[in-house]
Formats: C-alpha cells, structure tokens, sequence
C-alpha cells in the first residue's frame, strides 16, 4: 500500500452552524452523534466519515455533500 497522504479536505460545519444558529451540541442530538465526533469533524481531524453520518448531518442543517465538503487548495 502506498504511503498515506494528509488529505486536503476542508469542513465547512461551523460556517453551516452560525449559518442556522444551531450548535454542536444541537447538532450532535438531532443527528445521534457525540459532540466528540461532530467536533473531530468540525476541526479537521476527520480521516473518514459515514455516509449515513453525512446524510444525517446534511438533512438537520438542510445542505448538500457539498456545502458541507470541500477542497484546500494548496
């Protein structure tokens, strides 16, 4: 396996949340995940993330993959 590269992937969950005036911890309730996941997320620190975790989080702050997803342009 070839070595593993840092990703560029950027998180736009707080822009999201201010967006909503919702929190983290609001968050992390209505989609049933603990603040500690939704905050490894939010800072950047993901490696990975469920697919049935993004539909969630996209569907409580009404987003797409997208909105919530981007690239670091380096």
């Amino acid at each position: 396996m070839p070595p593993e590269e840092e990703h560029r992937v950027q998180v736009h969950l707080d822009r999201l949340l201010a967006e909503r005036g919702m929190t983290l911890s609001e968050l992390a309730t209505r989609v049933g995940v603990t603040v500690v996941n939704l905050s490894v997320l939010k800072n950047d620190r993901a490696k990975a993330i469920r697919f049935s975790t993004l539909t969630a989080i996209c569907r409580e702050l009404d987003c797409r993959p997208g909105d919530l997803l981007g690239i670091r342009e380096d």
